[in-house]
């Protein structure tokens, strides 16, 4: 399979650096059987095309799993479950309507603000190949987040999560995290792939607090048995 480099551009996590991803060939026909093992080896999944991080003089993204039948929930996690007893959690087809859109454009205007918010994000969040699910959360009967998933292979991949801002204190995030690692046990799968942790990012660090995981450092899937704050 032939494997493309992009242009140097702005970074998505530090707009001061510079980023270049390696993409494989989005026209392979042979890319879907291949979206499995490309998440094993630090790959990510935007629209069609599956990319990761090659860039000179940064290493920030680390590619970051969870061993399914590892997994167990920290105290803060069990209570979060416990918190949202009355969300009701729903896997759905990937059809995208316009409640779905008011989440995202919500969630985004509240956590990055600027041009994201008005863009279609399902163009970049669903694609062709993967058998995608919508994973709803339910209050009351209003969509208070949404978990875009691909299933691939051996496991997950949690694609994107949008949520209602104004509920931080339920933990929304992390309640939509329980609940792709309790469809990923029930159906026997063994991985969870939770993309990039970025150290100390304020948007993408909270990702060490599920342990044990794995990161892939060095080409090597490594264990990561305990949350090391700062390190």
């Amino acid at each position: 399979m032939r494997l493309f480099k992009t242009p140097e551009h702005e970074c998505s996590y530090y707009p001061e650096r510079r980023a270049v991803m390696s993409v494989l060939d989005p026209h392979d026909p042979t890319l879907p059987e291949r979206y499995g093992a490309a998440l094993a080896h630090g790959f990510r999944r935007t629209g069609g095309m599956l990319y990761k991080p090659m860039c000179s003089a940064c290493r920030a993204c680390v590619a970051t799993r969870l061993t399914v039948a590892d997994f167990r929930p920290g105290r803060s996690q069990r209570r979060t479950w416990q918190r949202n007893r009355d969300i009701q959690a729903t896997w759905q087809p990937p059809l995208p309507d316009a409640e779905h859109r008011t989440l995202y454009r919500n969630y985004v205007q509240a956590r990055h603000g600027g041009e994201e918010a008005e863009r279609d994000p399902f163009e970049s969040l669903t694609a062709p190949f993967p058998t995608t699910l919508f994973l709803e959360l339910r209050l009351e009967e209003r969509l208070v987040g949404l978990a875009i998933t691909d299933r691939v292979g051996d496991g997950l991949s949690a694609v994107y999560t949008a949520y209602d801002t104004t509920l931080a204190q339920r933990g929304l995030g992390t309640l939509a995290i329980l609940h792709q690692m309790a469809y990923a046990r029930a159906e026997g799968l063994q991985f969870l792939y939770l993309g990039f942790w970025l150290d100390q990012h304020p948007q993408m660090d909270y990702k060490r607090r599920f342990v044990p995981q794995e990161r892939l450092i060095g080409g090597r899937w490594l264990l990561i048995e305990n949350e090391t704050p700062g390190k």
